[in-house]
């Protein structure tokens, strides 16, 4: 009769040893399944007019990754211990899958960035190559830093002797977070603030001036523009307060977000933080980069503005690419958005 306690404790001991990996693994699938869903509801969300560039590839690539790492986890929570391909699969490896993840994720920031700024500088000076070949060579290239990043990843000694060290401590799943998106985060938001703050009077002026309507069933903004002759002189300070209102007017909570992350400090996993609203953020900054750098080829005629999958930035250029205004007989104010 007295071993009866003994052993009923000794079952309780085991099922909350057995449970608590069980409750990392369900948080750690229900938290990528949620990544996932925002995914698709980014993607659903963007405009569907918009030009083929790198972003665009990469983004649709870190969703299929995010799939293929959820049906991974799936698969081992489901089976828990099972052999395929000669290789042993068990719920530690969900684990090493997550770590791998997050490495990887946290060392694509400062590659995609760089890339998708040349990217876009080369589609604003010169004229794009064949549909085909751009596409041909926007797929080869993601797959490529998808190759290198991951191949550096798994042979960096310190990244190594991290993973080595969790099939010692294997009750501990430590996750990597990335450095290179808070440098970045950090940047973006001290340039903003300064942009910002070089020129608010005006920024908050262009704000009061700006009326939103419907026009056949689209939202459309009349915008004050000054006349092609005023907007020659000091373009970059005339610009710069437009480029601000339509990124804001767009970006807002997202930005104060980044800002709430950085005074507190927060410490989001990489394989969290790489996320599809985060690039398309950091796409629409760099677009505003670009066109505030090469102002003065917005006076080309045939000069293509670059599209912008949630931005729209036709309204801080219409003076620029109108070059006969008296000849044109509906107001240029009206920009479809």
């Amino acid at each position: 009769m007295t071993a009866h306690p003994s052993e009923n404790c000794a079952f309780q001991y085991q099922l909350h040893q057995t449970s608590q990996p069980l409750d990392a693994n369900c948080l750690l699938f229900l938290i990528i399944l949620g990544k996932i869903l925002l995914n698709i509801l980014t993607l659903g969300m963007r405009r569907k007019n918009n030009c083929q560039n790198f972003m665009e590839y990469f983004c649709i690539s870190l969703a299929l990754v995010d799939l293929l790492f959820l049906v991974n986890i799936s698969i081992i929570s489901y089976f828990g211990d099972f052999v395929l391909l000669g290789i042993r699969f068990t719920k530690y490896h969900i684990c090493l899958f997550a770590q791998i993840i997050s490495f990887t994720y946290g060392f694509l920031h400062y590659p995609v960035v760089l890339i998708a700024l040349i990217d876009h500088c080369l589609n604003f000076c010169k004229p794009k190559l064949s549909s085909k070949c751009q596409k041909m060579f926007y797929f080869f290239t993601v797959i490529l830093i998808w190759i290198s990043v991951l191949a550096y990843v798994l042979r960096d000694p310190g990244i190594y002797q991290t993973l080595a060290a969790q099939n010692i401590y294997s009750h501990q799943c430590p996750v990597h977070v990335s450095i290179q998106s808070y440098w970045l985060s950090l940047s973006m938001v001290i340039i903003l603030f300064m942009a910002f703050v070089t020129s608010w009077p005006e920024v908050i002026t262009l704000v009061r001036a700006i009326k939103i309507t419907s026009y056949m069933n689209e939202t459309v903004l009349y915008f004050p523009f000054s006349s092609l002759s005023s907007c020659i002189v000091n373009s970059k300070k005339i610009l710069l307060p437009k480029l601000i209102v339509c990124f804001l007017g767009t970006w807002l909570p997202f930005v104060l977000l980044q800002v709430v992350i950085l005074l507190l400090k927060v410490q989001i996993p990489a394989y969290i933080e790489m996320n599809i609203p985060w690039l398309y953020f950091v796409n629409s900054f760099l677009i505003a980069m670009v066109y505030w750098f090469n102002c003065h080829k917005l006076y080309l005629k045939d000069i293509k503005l670059l599209m912008d999958p949630f931005v729209n930035w036709k309204c801080c250029f219409i003076p620029y690419t109108m070059h006969n205004l008296e000849q044109i007989e509906k107001p240029i104010s009206i920009i479809i958005c």
